[in-house]
């Protein structure tokens, strides 16, 4: 593989570090903020705990109007610049409201990063290579929720109260460090082509990544799908509900499998389970652990067995990992045997949803409308993202909680999704492995 290639996308994915270090550092933050500002379960859940989610999902749904507007390079840039912001608001906010008001500035890098990024690399990589390139978005979001789980530990007991302050205020380093880095990197040769007509510029970005042969007739075929030798038709205008459709459902499933609910609820779900507070914080990190070694399986796996295999072995994971979890929690089993399951569901969710998720909905639409399409997608994984954080106090609350006494009906329920998620990738998800952007936008999209 091309080293520039590999350099360039591996500063375009550390986003996904900020990305999964922003959205579950708030896991170690959330008791002592209950305990500090005292608010209502709504409350709380509504705003303390997924007003970033909501941020994201903002984010996620209007971000392809910059990367459009803008270019994928400058919108990295400012992407940087709000996480920044967020982790330095964050730490010192004085009250719940402007605490929520920076986690939610957050929430917006969160969600135009998960379209900016995977569209980034999708669009400078090839068909051979694409899939490990695009999954290693996945691979900096899962080092981001390790480092995140490290961190809330080592900060547990440095100061007190406001050790939450130091847990969300360090996220700030990263964020400058990436800012800088971006400034480096060239703009998308097939943004460049296709939305601006810079061919020149285009040729330029090729250059470095392929042969000068190469170059000039990957060119050529960005051309033919150059939007102003096609008829003007919007993202809904039916030619691409094939595309749509298939964003739209693996976004769905991958909240409806729980990892969310799992990350950022980790230390109260363990507490549950009968771990005293330190210990469910260091349970925490063997999460993000398996979530890093069975992610950078994924990454390894998806350009050899394809996309399609590795949502299959995911869904087959799930299903028993999260039927175990919710034996365990009904029968009372050992807090070891719980944490061992919750392993494996992490586990299943690293090799098949979270490698697959970016890539595929990147690669399914067409150069033409693949920016607002992948909000389409990311922006339907935030939505849910959002209000599974949003209603998951109102079942865990000790005091007002649904299953308060006992969650494993949440747990059955998710195992119940995944067995649809399995059969929508058996009769459902076509394979992307191996062709091109432009031959998938030719077989997806309907003439």
């Amino acid at each position: 593989m091309n080293s520039k290639l590999f350099k360039i996308s591996l500063t375009a994915a550390l986003s996904g570090f900020l990305f999964g270090f922003d959205t579950v550092v708030i896991s170690g933050a959330n008791l002592p903020i209950k305990e500090l500002w005292n608010t209502s379960p709504w409350f709380h859940g509504t705003f303390i705990m997924s007003m970033a989610l909501w941020g994201t999902v903002i984010g996620s749904l209007f971000g392809g109007i910059p990367c459009d507007k803008f270019g994928r390079k400058k919108t990295l840039f400012w992407i940087g610049i709000l996480y920044a912001a967020s982790a330095f608001g964050s730490a010192i906010a004085p009250d719940p409201y402007l605490f929520s008001f920076f986690r939610f500035i957050g929430g917006l890098g969160v969600g135009a990063s998960s379209v900016a990024a995977p569209i980034y690399i999708s669009e400078i990589s090839s068909p051979n290579n694409r899939g490990k390139l695009g999954a290693l978005y996945q691979f900096n979001l899962v080092l981001g929720i390790l480092i995140a789980f490290i961190s809330n530990f080592l900060l547990k007991g440095f100061d007190g109260a406001n050790d939450w302050r130091w847990m969300l205020g360090v996220e700030a380093i990263p964020a400058l460090a990436y800012t800088l880095m971006v400034i480096k990197i060239p703009n998308s040769p097939r943004w460049l082509a296709l939305k601006k007509n810079d061919f020149d510029g285009a040729l330029n970005t090729l250059r470095l990544l392929l042969t000068e042969e190469e170059a000039k007739s990957k060119l050529e075929e960005i051309k033919t799908q150059n939007p102003k030798t096609e008829k003007s038709e919007g993202l809904f205008s039916g030619r691409y509900k094939t595309p749509l459709i298939l964003a739209f459902l693996i976004a769905f499933f991958n909240q409806l499998s729980g990892i969310n609910f799992v990350l950022y609820y980790a230390p109260e779900i363990l507490e549950r389970a009968g771990l005293a507070a330190q210990e469910s914080l260091f349970s925490s990190i063997s999460i993000g652990i398996v979530n890093l070694i069975f992610t950078f399986v994924g990454v390894w796996l998806i350009d050899r067995l394809g996309r399609k295999q590795l949502m299959k072995i995911g869904s087959m994971g799930y299903i028993i990992s999260l039927s175990m979890v919710g034996w365990c929690f009904y029968s009372g089993a050992d807090s070891a045997l719980l944490l061992t399951f919750i392993l494996i569901f992490i586990a299943s969710h690293a090799v098949g949803q979270g490698a697959v998720i970016w890539v595929f909905i990147s690669e399914i639409f067409p150069n033409k409308v693949r920016a607002f399409g992948q909000s389409w997608g990311t922006g339907t994984h935030w939505v849910f993202a959002a209000l599974i954080t949003l209603i998951t106090p109102i079942f865990l609350d000790a005091d007002n909680g649904i299953f308060k006494d006992n969650p494993w009906p949440i747990f059955i329920f998710f195992a119940g999704m995944m067995m649809l998620q399995l059969l929508f990738v058996l009769f459902m998800m076509p394979e992307t492995k191996g062709v091109s952007l432009e031959e998938l936008s030719k077989s997806l999209s309907k003439k």
